[in-house]
């Protein structure tokens, strides 16, 4: 071999060497390593898969990570959104300088990561929450990155995922949505967190707000009640000096859940994988209802689902445009009915309203340390505030916010504030009207409520004693044309209407009237649980012989009994009469009796009043 071709073989193989590809089952790239078309990265546990693809039913290529597991490949991560490659000549490696990149053509930058650190050993790899991250293959850090996907994510927020601000570096992780099916470039929707002095999460389109999730107060967004009281996740917000940001973890590592921002729909979606049906279930979305639209109302309007017009103003406003009140005209909002005066303190006060979505908190003031009563005081003090509310609701409340000038974008979110994560709102009212305003109409509410059940029950009582006198008209009409019954050797009738049964078939049953067959005992007798031979189970009550009652008073009860069946009592099968004995013969209820649900604290749970009060009805009728 001569020099010239062994020179060519030494440089054929050291491009061979750096251009090396890793095998399917690889997480990641290092700096002697790329990834081109037909390759993909699988993360450890398998979930997640990077690779090439083209959207919908568009031919160009670009560079994205999906679910691996779920077939219809759902996409959560495009890198190249603004910059596809035409052809199939795309190649994801680590250059010299240690920067990730996308390269078209071998020789086109399609993509770069925008890494600010020089990398010595970097190390590509796909984790198995869905974030690509670049990081020095062996800091002893494992979760110190270069750069990482999760900090410039596309249109879904996976498990794990930052949304908001780090304030150090000035990022903001912001989702946007793709243009279309067939286009991840971004969409006019994005979602994010405002930074305002009481951040929250805000949808725009374009530059224009569209959505509001309303302050976090500790417990959730105000606009948003009981937002962790679901099985699937959890939900946090975090605020401090470094990031403002917003974040969620799932409950159950077998649940596969995202949420996407949708351009085609303008909302927010979550979604949970059904593994039975093979498919993407919608178990959130928003906007849910016209009241989420942002500033519909206008200043001091309430949106009300369930009203008649929907925007409401707020109790101590009026209409701006009263005599123009329509859809066209809400966004014009409401005035005070009564002017304020900032020169006469004694004359202003505040009126507690609760319930509400907070007002968007662009012109805003928080202060975490100060107490309510403090709040109260500041707001007071300075004409511009309108409204004040503890800034954390956690623990009976602390912190201090305020808002300055109109208050937009509120809407009634609870009827009575019930959710544990609804915040107080106390708002700028002159001195006359310094009420709370849901309070006072929830009362009078209640005593409408009061009239309507204590008329009800009036009327129940009369009609309920009227049937009660008829049945027992009725009942003594009978008893008394019925014919009394002559006893005989076995005291057995044709007129007594009901089962007759021997001594010795009682007996038999049972086990003798052994005490470990018996249920209880009363001043008339005792009383035994008993199988017949047919394997029907009896109550069998053997009547004291000196209850004092005599044979004909037992017939007369066993008529009375036998004639008075009711769903609620329980039912005579039969009686005994033999010698000195008599016995009656009752249907065997494995529960008990009611007294036994009544008196017991645990088991009383169980009678619900519609329960009570029919059982009560068969008692007093009886």
């Amino acid at each position: 071999m001569d020099i010239f071709a062994f020179v060519l073989l030494l440089l054929s193989s050291s491009l061979l060497l750096f251009f090396f590809v890793p095998s399917d089952a690889a997480d990641g790239i290092a700096k002697s390593e790329s990834l081109t078309e037909g390759m993909t990265l699988v993360s450890r546990d398998g979930s997640f898969a990077l690779g090439f693809f083209s959207p919908g039913n568009s031919d160009n290529r670009y560079l994205g990570i999906w679910y691996n597991n779920i077939p219809g490949r759902t996409v959560v991560w495009v890198a190249n959104r603004l910059n596809p490659i035409n052809d199939s000549s795309g190649m994801l490696m680590v250059n010299s300088s240690g920067s990730l990149v996308l390269l078209s053509q071998n020789t086109t930058v399609a993509w770069s990561a925008n890494s600010t650190k020089k990398a010595w050993n970097p190390i590509v790899q796909l984790l198995d929450s869905g974030n690509l991250v670049l990081r020095e293959e062996k800091e002893e850090n494992p979760e110190k990155y270069l750069w990482q996907s999760f900090d410039y994510p596309s249109d879904t927020w996976l498990p794990g995922m930052k949304l908001g601000w780090d304030l150090k570096i000035g990022l903001e992780r912001r989702l946007s949505a793709w243009k279309s099916p067939d286009d991840p470039s971004p969409g006019e929707l994005s979602w994010g967190v405002e930074l305002h002095n009481y951040p929250e999460l805000v949808i725009k389109k374009g530059t224009k707000k569209f959505l509001r999730t309303g302050p976090w107060n500790g417990l959730g967004f105000s606009g948003v009640p009981n937002l962790n009281d679901n099985p699937v996740y959890t939900y946090d917000f975090v605020i401090n000096s470094d990031e403002v940001y917003s974040i969620f973890h799932l409950i159950k590592k077998s649940v596969i859940s995202r949420a996407v921002l949708n351009e085609n729909t303008s909302s927010y979606e979550r979604y949970i994988w059904v593994e039975a049906d093979k498919k993407w279930t919608t178990y959130i979305s928003s906007p849910k209802d016209i009241c989420d639209t942002y500033n519909l109302c206008g200043p001091y309007g309430n949106c009300i689902i369930g009203e008649s017009p929907i925007c409401q103003c707020v109790e101590g406003f009026k209409h701006k445009s009263p005599d123009t009140w329509n859809p066209d005209e809400w966004s014009k909002g409401c005035v005070r009915i009564t002017q304020l005066s900032c020169e006469d303190k004694d004359k202003i006060g505040f009126a507690k309203f609760v319930g509400l979505k907070m007002p968007d908190t662009t012109y805003s003031w928080v202060n975490g340390s100060m107490n309510l009563n403090e709040c109260r005081v500041k707001c007071l003090n300075n004409c511009s505030c309108t409204a004040y509310a503890n800034s954390d609701i956690k623990n009976g409340g602390s912190g201090c916010a305020m808002w300055f000038g109109d208050l937009i974008d509120i809407r009634q979110v609870a009827a009575n504030g019930q959710y544990p994560s609804m915040q107080d709102i106390y708002i700028r009212m002159p001195a006359s009207e310094q009420v709370n305003h849901k309070e006072e109409k929830d009362k009078q509410k209640m005593k409408l409520i009061v009239i309507v059940v204590v008329s009800i029950a009036v009327v129940f009582g009369v009609l309920l004693i009227l049937y009660c006198i008829s049945k027992r008209s009725n009942f003594r009409e009978k008893l008394e044309n019925n014919v009394m019954i002559d006893q005989n050797v076995e005291g057995q009738s044709e007129d007594m209407e009901v089962t007759f049964f021997t001594l010795a078939t009682l007996a038999t049953a049972t086990d003798n009237f052994s005490s470990n067959s018996k249920l209880g005992e009363g001043g008339f007798g005792l009383v035994y649980k008993g199988t017949l031979v047919d394997g029907k189970e009896i109550a069998v009550k053997r009547l004291s012989r000196s209850s004092g009652q005599g044979l004909k008073e037992f017939k007369n009860e066993v008529i009375l009994i036998a004639k008075l069946q009711h769903r609620n009592l329980v039912r005579l099968l039969g009686y005994c009469i033999e010698g000195d004995e008599k016995i009656l013969i009752y249907e065997y209820m494995p529960n008990g009796s009611l007294d036994s649900f009544i008196f017991d604290q645990t088991r009383a749970k169980v009678l619900g009043w519609s329960m009570r009060r029919r059982a009560g009805a068969a008692v007093a009728c009886a």
